[in-house]
């Protein structure tokens, strides 16, 4: 335990050793002075009532005196301020993720797996942030990085019901060119449901197109704070079927996006839907789609996984989370503490004291 004043308790002892020195020498001088003197005085000391009375009346002035010296030592600590020393140590092995999907809907089986999945990883995090970045033509950024996993999991739970809407509207509608009347009321029921997030994400869809992956993939690396000189480990999670079908050129390409990752030491870990359902959904070819998007990231240092039969989302995502996130440079700060429990235990201690034994000597 330090003092934060110590000379506040340096000069209070000093005036109180001299006070008790000067009472000290005022007492033994205090010899009987004039009057008259009774005689046979020793008689009365002799008794046994007596001796016990001024046994007693000693004692009680001893403690009198002591709670009242206690009571001034106890106050000069309090006044010096003791405290204690602690040192808290942060910012080490904590990581920035980033969830970046391509919202197109014919990815619907493959997001809704992947914010499923991905609930569990949030609930295990301890000091990882954690953010979600959607588009299609553009980008919404859903979650900005947090560590308020409870409001991450209700922003999940919404994707994926958004995910689950757009499978009921592709089954239902996904196979007309035009609505049949009669189906009219209940298309636009989906559509005006699905509005809410497809409204962010198609901005200038006419004119720019649709899955523009490049720009999706930049807008969510810009999105992570302090991109330039804060030193946490970075990883984008993208999903994406690497169908780009733009009316316009867009601005940043995928390859120069992954590019522009790896240049921010931001690792990228890419998943790509599986083939059967490829197939039936794409009129794209599968290996070319899937090699280009394997190439570009793979140049960014990326991981690309596949899924399959034998690859799961589950398994993506628990391998994923095998990658260890590098230590920051740890931050330790010091902070003081006050300390003085001890010193107010002793003043209320010698208080009560004193009011005990200057009620006992005023009834004797």
């Amino acid at each position: 335990m330090e003092l934060m004043h110590p000379h506040f308790l340096y000069i209070g002892l000093a005036v109180l050793v001299v006070a008790v020195i000067l009472s000290y020498i005022l007492k033994r001088n205090n010899n009987y002075h004039g009057g008259i003197k009774v005689a046979n005085t020793h008689l009365l000391y002799e008794l046994d009532e007596f001796k016990k009375a001024k046994s007693k009346r000693k004692i009680l002035s001893f403690l009198f005196q002591l709670s009242i010296v206690l009571a001034i030592i106890s106050s000069l600590f309090l006044i010096a301020r003791p405290y204690k020393k602690d040192s808290v140590s942060s910012g080490i092995k904590k990581r920035d993720i980033f969830l970046c999907l391509d919202v197109s809907y014919s990815l619907y089986d493959l997001n809704y797996a992947i914010v499923d999945q991905l609930k569990e990883v949030v609930l295990s995090m301890e000091g990882d942030r954690f953010g979600i970045s959607i588009f299609n033509t553009s980008t919404i950024l859903y979650v900005p990085l947090t560590d308020d996993y409870d409001f991450v999991i209700g922003k999940l739970e919404e994707l994926e019901e958004y995910f689950s809407l757009q499978k009921e509207y592709m089954d239902k509608f996904g196979e007309y060119t035009y609505i049949p009347d009669g189906m009219y009321e209940e298309y636009t029921d989906y559509e005006m449901k699905l509005r809410a997030i497809d409204a962010g994400t198609l901005v200038n869809n006419y004119y720019k197109g649709s899955s523009l992956i490049g720009e999706g993939l930049a807008s969510c690396l810009y999105s992570f704070p302090h991109l330039e000189d804060e030193s946490r480990t970075r990883a984008i999670i993208l999903s994406t079927d690497n169908s780009q079908l733009e009316n316009t050129p867009p601005i940043v390409e995928l390859d120069e996006a992954a590019s522009l990752c790896k240049n921010h030491d931001v690792n990228i870990f890419g998943i790509f839907p599986d083939k059967d359902t490829y197939d039936k959904n794409y009129v794209y070819d599968y290996e070319n789609n899937l090699s280009d998007f394997q190439q570009a990231l793979f140049d960014a240092d990326g991981i690309v996984y596949e899924q399959s039969k034998t690859l799961t989302v589950e398994d993506i995502v628990q391998d994923i989370e095998k990658h260890e996130a590098l230590s920051v440079k740890e931050i330790s700060t010091t902070k003081t503490i006050d300390q003085p429990t001890i010193p107010t235990v002793i003043l209320l201690g010698s208080f009560l004291l004193f009011l005990l034994t200057g009620g006992l000597l005023v009834k004797d």
